[in-house]
């Protein structure tokens, strides 16, 4: 977050959630947020039969440059204009909790979250690099994970170390409505419409035109 930039204390802390829900957690920079990310929110919201979707505007990721990356309370108001479904939840809670990986998130919310059954939610170009994230088999054996299909990394299911890791914890695409009741390790990859637009693009063009 940009020194002495000020965050609405709401963004700052989980959403409120009923035991037995079913939730998804999709995070990222959203620097910026587009319809592609909203494409793959609302088909996890579909195919998952999620009640909620925690839309996580992370401070930064420590695997990519933070020198294009604007402010944490601009990434939110931009992800807050993009989004009219009420059950989608913009928050950036890892803010307050100072986790810098993706492990310490999800450790978070399932010690502060009993009895919510979560899936972790994730395009399919982050399957390629998951095995460099901190501790990703600790993100394996806590939540479920849902992929979702993204232009030119529709083999990551195959090829990536993750895919090729836990092939055995692997539920067909037909059954992912499901996905959120099976304990960890599970994951799917679900096809379905696809969005070219990447947030690198959007900040190269917006860069044209300065």
């Amino acid at each position: 977050m940009v020194e002495g930039e000020t965050v609405d204390r709401r963004y700052l802390r989980m959403p409120h959630v009923e035991r037995g829900m079913t939730v998804g957690l999709f995070g990222g920079s959203f620097n910026p947020p587009h319809e592609g990310h909203l494409l793959v929110a609302e088909i996890a919201m579909r195919r998952l039969a999620l009640d909620n979707l925690w839309w996580m505007v992370t401070p930064g990721n420590p695997l990519k440059s933070r020198s294009e990356l604007t402010s944490l309370s601009d990434r939110i108001a931009a992800s807050e204009k993009l989004i009219d479904d009420p059950r989608i939840k913009v928050t950036a809670f890892e803010q307050a909790f100072d986790t810098r990986f993706t492990a310490d998130t999800v450790a978070h919310v399932a010690t502060r979250n009993p009895g919510i059954r979560f899936v972790w939610i994730m395009g399919a170009d982050s399957l390629k690099t998951f095995h460099l994230w901190q501790n990703w088999r600790q993100i394996v054996a806590t939540f479920p994970i849902a992929v979702i299909d993204r232009p030119g990394a529709t083999l990551s299911f195959l090829s990536s170390t993750m895919a090729r890791a836990y092939d055995h914890a692997r539920i067909d695409e037909e059954d992912a409505a499901g996905l959120a009741l099976r304990p960890a390790p599970a994951w799917t990859f679900l096809h379905d419409r696809r969005s070219s637009i990447s947030s690198t693009q959007l900040r190269a063009k917006a860069r044209q035109k300065t």
